[in-house]
């Protein structure tokens, strides 16, 4: 998996390239948290749930049905996160489901379980470039550094290029007579 910081950095990246009057601040912080949140699985090792199992580590909550209960308490909660109902579900079902598709980015572990319940398989991208993040203590190593460098390279990169494009072409278009 990517750390869990740089799950947060695509609704980030995005939320700044589209601005605060397509995305209200309460809805791309709700994005970055609904971004990282398919991570909370790790629990499940402290339960004794095994990594493999349905609701284990990279299971259920990287499913893209997780995505759309996320996306439907979004519509449920659209006026706290200023927004209409149909904008707060498709942010926040994008946002959620970014974060399978950058663990099936990874060149580790077990894939993730995209499909749930309609499939218990497990799936990767067909090209891997990002190094697979130790879980715990092992991030603080030679291997997290790597991690992040990797992560860097793949992912916090093309975001900041992302966002600043978004940030140049809504300055450039606001400037305009």
């Amino acid at each position: 998996m990517p750390t869990i910081f740089t799950h947060a950095v695509v609704p980030l990246a995005v939320g700044i390239a589209c601005g605060t009057r397509r995305l209200p601040p309460r809805l791309i912080a709700a994005g970055m948290l609904a971004a990282m949140l398919p991570d909370a699985d790790v629990v499940a090792f402290r339960l004794g749930i095994a990594y493999a199992d349905d609701f284990g580590h990279r299971g259920a909550s990287h499913s893209l049905l997780f995505a759309g209960v996320l996306a439907a308490l979004g519509a449920l909660l659209h006026r706290p996160l200023q927004t209409r109902p149909w904008i707060a579900a498709l942010w926040l079902f994008a946002c959620t489901a970014s974060h399978p598709l950058l663990d099936s980015l990874t060149n580790g572990g077990l894939g993730v379980a995209l499909w749930w319940p309609w499939s218990g398989a497990r799936v990767f991208a067909p090209w891997q470039p990002i190094a697979v993040s130790p879980i715990g203590s092992g991030f603080f190593s030679a291997r997290g550094v790597a991690v992040m460098t990797s992560e860097a390279r793949w992912v916090w990169l093309p975001c900041a290029a992302l966002a600043g494009a978004g940030l140049a072409l809504r300055r450039a278009v606001s400037s305009r007579p």
